[in-house]
C-alpha cells in the first residue's frame, strides 16, 4: 500500500520576510516552578491543559529551517500557546500565532498568512513536572497537559511585528536533530516529524 507524499513550498527566510517591533510582552512566570504552580491552579479550575504549537517551515540555501521564538536571549520555544476551553485547535493555533507574531500582509484583517497543514505529533505531561512524553505512561489516568504540534507554512511574502523581548530565529534542521541538550526533546524531534514531506524551495525577490 503506497502513501502519497505531500509537497510543501518553502520560501527563503531572508528575502521573503521582514520584521518590525512592538511593545514587549512580559512573561507570566519568572521560573519553571512558577509556571508549573500556575498550571496546577488552572488544572483545578479547567481540567487538562490543551496547548497547540506550530512547526513553521521556511528555507535558507535550500535547506529546511524551523522558526523558533527566542525569549530574552535565553531559551527557544515553538510559537503557539494554550487553547481557550472548547476552542477549535486550528482556530486557536492561528489566534496564538497572530498574537505572538503580529503578521502584516497588506490584505483584509480577516486573512491569515498561516496555512495549518497537518497535525504531526501529540505530547503529554503526566504530572506537574517539566517532562513531557510522546505517549501517556500506562500508570497515568489523568494527564495534566496535552500538547499538539502542527506543521504550518507561510506565504511568499509577509511582515511580522515581534515584541521587543522576542526574536524570531530560523534554525536549520541539522542543528535541531538529536540536540535535546540545547533545544529540548520536542524541538529536537522535529526533523523526524517533517522527514515525510517533499520540499520545493523558492526564492522571491
Amino acid at each position: 500500500m503506497s502513501t502519497a507524499i505531500r509537497t510543501l513550498t518553502l520560501y527563503n527566510f531572508n528575502t521573503s520576510y521582514t520584521f518590525g517591533k512592538v511593545e514587549a510582552i512580559a512573561e507570566k512566570d519568572p521560573s519553571v516552578t512558577s509556571r508549573l504552580n500556575r498550571m496546577k491552579e488552572t488544572y483545578e479550575k479547567e481540567g487538562i491543559r490543551k496547548t497547540v504549537e506550530a512547526i513553521i517551515i521556511v528555507h535558507d540555501h535550500n535547506h529546511p529551517h524551523i522558526l523558533l521564538l527566542q525569549i530574552a536571549n535565553s531559551f527557544y520555544k515553538l510559537p503557539g500557546g494554550k487553547l481557550k476551553p472548547g476552542e477549535d485547535e486550528v482556530e486557536g493555533l492561528i489566534r496564538k500565532l497572530t498574537k505572538k507574531l503580529s503578521p502584516i500582509i497588506g490584505q483584509s484583517s480577516d486573512t491569515s498568512p498561516f496555512e495549518v497543514v497537518d497535525h504531526v505529533a501529540t505530547w503529554w505531561r503526566p504530572n506537574f513536572e517539566p517532562q513531557l512524553y510522546p505517549y501517556i505512561p500506562p500508570h497515568i489516568s489523568k494527564p495534566k497537559e496535552c500538547r499538539k504540534l502542527y506543521v504550518v507554512t507561510l506565504p511568499e511574502k509577509c511582515t511580522f511585528a515581534l515584541p521587543k523581548n522576542f526574536q524570531l530565529r530560523a534554525l536549520p534542521i541539522f542543528d535541531l536533530f538529536n540536540n535535546a541538550q540545547n533545544y529540548g526533546s520536542i524541538i529536537s524531534c522535529i526533523p523526524q516529524l517533517i522527514s515525510t514531506y517533499n520540499f520545493v524551495y523558492l526564492n522571491v525577490d
